[in-house]
């Protein structure tokens, strides 16, 4: 694992919505670097970039048309060179976001993948024999060329899926992953990760890492694929991170990637906390974490302890924290997010509690998402500060509603989130119990809107974290003695024999 994943905490940018210099209503590059000395003091030293690569744009940039070139919009290979300088200037790093399972039908790869004559890229896709046979369970693409066969798609019917292989195969036009189309695709995805890496990212995120190799029901496949392109890493970019969307860390982190998110969906509980109809971090105190931590501590035991799984405040494709949470709750929750193993990540503007735009048309394949994406929101000019171009130019709308939260009047007040976040961001490195590569042990899981709390600890001290979202006092018998209070919100605990009682809507670090 890469040293500085160690204290990292990361800042997710959404590029089209970050901050606009050009007046053309989407963000870009610049931007990104106008704003980096905001985010190093929020204290995030980490950032990972939405894909910012050539693509039409019809899944926001998850349709990639060309690995090695930035999309115009966002600027040139020039300027993202200077975001990386600039980025490492301030002492921080940077991942991209690389989708090796698909790419756009623009691709000239799946152009030439198109035409009936054999040719280098007629296996860089998921072609069944004939069109009469498509492949059963999997959407497909058909009819759109001369080529006798249908095409596997991803997601989009504008996705096709990359041929990386099939772990069981049971038809004629399954390729095993050690056939010539599956090998070639590997060989060209190490050669545009090489690219950016030598160019000065620090790494990637990997989309859908967990679902390259197909007819693969135990991902073991898709394993060994990651297993044999880790060694090229290692040997060649020993400080590159590998962060993976799988959502199963035991499967991903012995396949070799340094952290997994938890996901919206798959089995890790996470939205039991934040985004379900009665929310553990909800001060109403109906919900629950039990399935969570029991799911967690479980993946942990999986993946060797060791491993960082890391849990994020949101992403491009959740509902933001303040749809479901909010005032002090926001604060409760943040509380727990930064405190957790594993490197933390922050959705642009959850620092500020930005909120989901509700009833937004989809923009660029967003739909029920895109209200999670709309402009950060920096202060009360033109656009929310995010940009100088008419309103109708913008990518997405701002948040128009009353009291819409903005950078400015967070800074102002000292009682904000933004403080709260900050306050508890320096807290974390400040302390090796609460790194991302601690140990946790956890006295209470948060069943049926009972406390949450857990003992942080690394070879020089333990640290207790109890939260308390719900509206109502709480008492829990917690071993140890526990007298120094570290940080606290929503008002103290008292330590008395043994027992630790527990103000509502609190979150308390002891030591």
């Amino acid at each position: 694992m890469a040293e500085w994943l160690k204290d990292a905490v990361f800042y997710e940018i959404y590029p089209q919505s970050f901050q606009d210099t050009n007046a053309d209503g989407i963000g870009d590059f610049q931007g990104i670097i106008d704003r980096l000395d905001y985010i190093k003091e929020l204290g995030c030293n980490a950032i990972w970039m939405n894909p910012c690569f050539e693509s039409p744009f019809g899944d926001a940039g998850y349709d990639v048309s060309d690995y090695y070139t930035a999309a115009p919009r966002y600027g040139t290979n020039g300027d993202l060179k200077r975001l990386f300088d600039e980025v490492h200037k301030r002492g921080m790093h940077i991942l991209l976001d690389l989708v090796p399972g698909h790419t756009s039908v623009e691709h000239p790869w799946f152009k030439e993948s198109l035409k009936a004559q054999k040719n280098p890229y007629t296996d860089r896709y998921i072609w069944t024999d004939n069109i009469w046979e498509q492949p059963e369970g999997i959407a497909s693409i058909k009819g759109i060329s001369d080529r006798d066969g249908c095409c596997v798609v991803n997601f989009f019917s504008h996705q096709p899926a990359l041929n990386y292989g099939h772990y069981i195969c049971e038809r004629s036009w399954q390729q095993p992953m050690d056939a010539e189309g599956p090998k070639a695709t590997i060989v060209e995805m190490e050669k545009v990760m090489r690219f950016w890496l030598q160019m000065g990212c620090d790494g990637f995120r990997v989309d859908m890492a967990g679902s390259l190799v197909k007819n693969d029901p135990d991902g073991l496949g898709t394993i060994r694929l990651w297993q044999t392109i880790r060694p090229f890493l290692d040997k060649e970019f020993p400080e590159a991170a590998m962060v993976s969307e799988w959502g199963e860390p035991d499967k991903s982190l012995q396949a070799g990637f340094d952290m997994d998110f938890l996901l919206h969906f798959g089995p890790s509980h996470y939205n039991d906390l934040f985004r379900c109809e009665e929310p553990y971090f909800s001060a109403r105190g109906k919900g629950s974490a039990a399935a969570f931590v029991k799911n967690y501590k479980e993946s942990r035991k999986k993946a060797g302890e060791k491993g960082l799984i890391c849990i994020p405040s949101g992403n491009h494709d959740m509902d933001r924290l303040a749809r479901t949470l909010h005032g002090d709750e926001l604060k409760v929750a943040f509380a727990f997010l930064l405190t957790m193993p594993g490197a933390p990540f922050i959705y642009y503007g959850d620092e500020i509690g930005l909120r989901y735009v509700e009833n937004l048309v989809s923009v660029e394949g967003g739909y029920s998402r895109t209200g999670s994406r709309s402009p950060m929101q920096w202060n009360h000019g033109v656009n929310l500060g995010f940009s100088n171009a008419s309103p109708e130019k913008l990518y997405i709308p701002t948040d128009d509603k009353p009291n819409s939260p903005t950078v400015e009047d967070q800074m102002k007040d000292p009682n904000s989130l933004y403080y709260e976040v900050k306050k508890l961001i320096a807290l974390r490195r400040e302390h090796s119990a609460l790194l991302s590569d601690g140990d946790i042990e956890f006295v209470s899981d948060g069943a049926d809107g009972s406390p949450l709390a857990y003992i942080r600890s690394s070879a020089d001290e333990k640290i207790l974290v109890v939260v308390n979202p719900a509206d109502r006092e709480a008492v829990l018998n917690v071993p140890g003695d526990w007298k120094e209070t570290l940080y606290e919100i929503g008002g103290a605990v008292v330590v008395e024999d043994g027992k630790i009682v527990i103000p509502s809507k609190s979150a308390n670090l002891l030591r």
